[in-house]
């Protein structure tokens, strides 16, 4: 009779799972949907077969998407890059160091991700129009890295006080510099959470829209920014729109999937103690 109980249970928790995800891929799925219907069948949700058509992606590649994806691609890995090194650097001087007033600096840095990218965007545009860096990839990898920075900065520093500093302790009785103890101690131990940090900075860059929309023109243009060139005063094309959301999504889930082992550990970190 237990074991009945607790098949049964395990049956309703499956679909109630699968009910939670099915309602959650709903948009991307339909997303998906609509990337491969003509224009009359976007309105046509039960015709699968008489709406099929690759018109919509043969159309955003001759519009150069994969000038965007490039531009995407370029920033928001430098910028993942930048602030993962800076911020694990930081954070592992908030972790292991103590000096006057450390909490209230820490508190300080994450006052940074507070700031809507709308109440910035202005200052920023000012100072990058006096500089001559409008419409280009540096200015934008500056921009995601100010606010993904913060973040990098408040994760590493959890997961680098989760690991005693006994390890260290015991690299420095045995004749290694801080340095050495950081790099060959401290690093390996933190992989899993550099790579979920490194995830989330990545989403945070890819979809950014404010910054790219604003700040940049024609060159340095990103792919959230792409949405826009499918408004016009003749409507809204669904179609390409949709195709270039469905792209878009894949190169982040595909680069999830790949890491997901340490995404999941680094997430985990520090959960169980003892």
């Amino acid at each position: 009779m237990f074991k009945l109980k607790k098949l049964l249970g395990s049956i309703l928790r499956f679909f109630a799972y699968f009910i939670i995800c099915f309602f959650i891929l709903i948009p991307f799925l339909w997303m998906i949907a609509v990337s491969f219907r003509t224009k009359a069948g976007i309105y046509e949700p039960l015709n699968f077969i008489d709406t099929f058509t690759l018109d919509n992606y043969k159309l955003i590649f001759e519009n150069n998407i994969l000038r965007l994806f490039k531009n995407s691609a370029i920033v928001a890995s430098i910028s993942t890059l930048i602030s993962l090194v800076l911020g694990t650097m930081a954070a592992y001087g908030f972790a292991r160091f103590n000096w006057k007033n450390k909490e209230k600096r820490a508190f300080w840095i994450l006052s940074q991700r507070f700031l809507p990218a709308m109440a910035v965007i202005i200052p920023y545009f000012l100072t990058a129009a006096l500089l001559g860096m409008i419409d280009t990839l540096s200015l934008l990898v500056i921009c995601y890295t100010t606010f993904n920075l913060p973040f990098t900065i408040w994760m590493m520093r959890g997961f680098i006080e989760d690991i005693p500093m006994s390890l260290e302790e015991s690299a420095l009785v045995d004749g290694c510099t801080k340095t050495e103890a950081l790099r060959y101690i401290i690093l390996p131990l933190i992989i899993p959470g550099m790579v979920a940090t490194a995830i989330f900075c990545m989403i945070n860059s890819w979809n950014e829209f404010v910054f790219a929309n604003f700040l940049t023109t024609i060159r340095a243009k990103t792919i959230p920014t792409s949405v826009m060139s499918y408004l016009s005063v003749s409507g809204i094309k669904w179609g390409e729109m949709a195709a270039t959301g469905t792209l878009a999504v894949l190169p982040v889930l595909l680069f999830a999937i790949s890491v997901q082992k340490y995404m999941i550990r680094g997430l985990t970190m520090g959960s169980v103690k003892g």
